[in-house]
């Protein structure tokens, strides 16, 4: 699986490339940002060499597909953040970040919502996504693209999934 590029209504994903990484570090560079995440922001150097990782895939012999894209928006024509998947057979575990200038503004939610959307046109039946508990933005925006909260988690995130069974009930653990 490769990540194509996707449009939305104001959005353009384009595929990650390492010459993003300046811009992106730009976008990625408040300290707020990083709350949730833990970690600090990433010099252009640091995110071209982390980029660069990203672009080339997983190492040989690993049955998963990095699929990465940066979110472009439409009108001042800029990057605004970037949302991604680790797709291993017909499950995928997703995630997004939107720079702090652009929160807010469903930039998120409509990027994962195309990003779940194209998931499941490439076959993925499973969607999960692993949301820090104090982070309601994130929450809504893991709602808006179709997945619910489990008892799961991972590294003291929740992991929200779009089975309804998984989610439904306390016997299901971590993804």
């Amino acid at each position: 699986m490769d990540a194509e590029p996707m449009r939305t209504a104001r959005l353009t994903l384009e595929p990650l490339a390492v010459r993003h990484a300046a811009e992106m570090a730009e976008v990625l560079g408040n300290p707020a940002l990083h709350i949730f995440t833990g970690g600090s922001p990433d010099t252009p150097e640091r995110l071209r060499d982390r980029y660069a990782r990203l672009v080339a895939g997983p190492p040989a012999g690993h049955a998963e597909s990095w699929l990465n894209w940066v979110i472009r928006l439409d009108g001042p024509d800029r990057l605004v953040g970037y949302v991604q998947a680790t797709v291993t057979g017909d499950r995928a575990s997703v995630a997004w970040v939107v720079g702090t200038a652009w929160q807010g503004r469903g930039i998120a939610g409509e990027a994962a919502v195309a990003l779940v959307h194209r998931l499941r046109e490439r076959g993925v039946t499973v969607v999960v996504a692993a949301v820090h508990p104090d982070h309601a933005a994130s929450a809504a925006v893991a709602r808006r693209a179709g997945l619910a909260p489990t008892t799961g988690r991972v590294d003291g995130e929740v992991v929200w999934s779009s089975d309804r069974d998984e989610a439904a009930g306390p016997e299901h653990g971590p993804i």
